[in-house]
């Protein structure tokens, strides 16, 4: 069962930072954030396993996904966010650092974020 939290409003260049609880997956499974923008497809923004990162090309130089085993906690760092970057973030857990979403079998509810002035 997976917790998104750390949503918000914010203006576009501001930096926002998502935690995802994930209890007993953070340290034998992947983790991954996907988001989904009004009428558009789910799509994978980042993943990470066993320490490797991987990071769609609109996330790549301006988010950072990390983990916190000890916390059972998943984390995207958001920075220079931009107004396409507005949709709704999911945590997801999963066997491998994929960026299907169908190769993920726990998914959080999904925090809001909106990037607007």
């Amino acid at each position: 069962h997976l917790v998104e939290s750390g949503g918000g409003l914010v203006q576009p260049g501001d930096s926002l930072r998502l935690t995802c609880v994930a209890p007993e997956r953070t340290r034998s499974y992947a983790m991954a954030w996907f988001r989904q923008a009004p009428g558009k497809e789910r799509e994978f923004v980042a993943a990470i396993r066993a320490g490797f990162a991987y990071y769609a090309e609109v996330a790549k130089g301006r988010f950072d996904i990390d983990v916190d085993n000890a916390k059972d906690e998943v984390y995207l760092q958001m920075n220079s966010l931009k107004p396409e970057d507005t949709a709704v973030y999911y945590c997801a857990s999963g066997r491998l650092a994929v960026r299907s979403k169908d190769d993920y079998d726990y998914w959080g509810q999904g925090t809001q974020v909106t990037v607007s002035s």
